[in-house]
C-alpha cells in the first residue's frame, strides 16, 4: 500500500509539468539595407533618446542619460506611452540593447521585451538589424485575442518594420 501511494505520488508530480501551460517567448528579426555608410546611419539610429526623429510610430521621445547604459527613454505612441531602459551601448560595434521598463498594454500588447539594434557594413551601404524577444500581453493560459501571441507578434513586427522604413527614408533623404 505504501509503495502504491509513493508510486502514485511520483507519477502525479512527474506528470504535473506536462500539464503546465503558459506563454513561450517569441522572437522576430527585421532588417533593412540603407544606401549610406555605417557611420552616417549610426549617427541617426544610434541616438537612443532621439528615435522620434526617424520612427513614424513615435511622436515624441526622450532619454534620461542619452546613450549611457541605465538611460530610460520614454516613447509616445498612438495609444500611449512606453518606457525602455538601455542595457548595453557599444559605439564601436554600432549596436545597443534595451528592454521594456514596465508595460502599457494599450500602447503595445506585450508584457515584456528586449531588443537589439545593430548597424553593419553591407557593400557600399549598411544593413540595420533589429531583433526582439518578447511575451504576449496576457500571459495567462487563455489570453483574449487582443493580447495573444498573434497580436504581440503583429505589433512588434509593425513597430520594427515601420521604424526601419522610417530610418531608411530619413538617412537616405527620400
Amino acid at each position: 500500500m505504501k509503495a502504491t501511494l509513493i508510486t502514485a505520488l511520483f507519477c502525479t508530480v512527474a506528470i504535473a509539468p506536462a500539464d503546465a501551460h503558459g506563454p513561450t517567448p517569441k522572437k522576430i528579426e527585421e532588417t533593412v539595407s540603407i544606401s549610406a555608410p555605417v557611420d552616417k546611419v549610426w549617427k541617426t539610429a544610434g541616438q537612443f533618446g532621439e528615435i522620434a526623429a526617424w520612427h513614424p510610430d513615435v511622436s515624441k521621445s526622450s532619454a534620461t542619460k542619452g546613450n549611457e547604459p541605465g538611460s530610460v527613454r520614454e516613447l509616445t505612441l498612438e495609444k500611449g506611452v512606453i518606457k525602455e531602459s538601455l542595457d548595453e551601448y557599444d559605439e564601436g560595434a554600432h549596436s545597443y540593447s534595451y528592454r521594456m521598463d514596465g508595460e502599457n498594454l494599450e500602447a503595445l500588447p506585450v508584457s515584456s521585451y528586449s531588443s537589439t539594434m545593430t548597424v553593419q557594413a553591407d557593400g557600399e551601404g549598411s544593413k540595420v538589424s533589429w531583433i526582439g524577444r518578447f511575451y504576449r500581453g496576457d500571459t495567462s493560459n487563455e489570453p483574449p485575442e487582443n493580447l495573444n501571441d498573434e497580436s504581440a507578434i503583429a505589433a512588434m513586427t509593425a513597430i520594427y518594420k515601420n521604424g526601419l522604413a522610417g530610418l531608411k527614408k530619413t538617412v537616405e533623404g527620400k
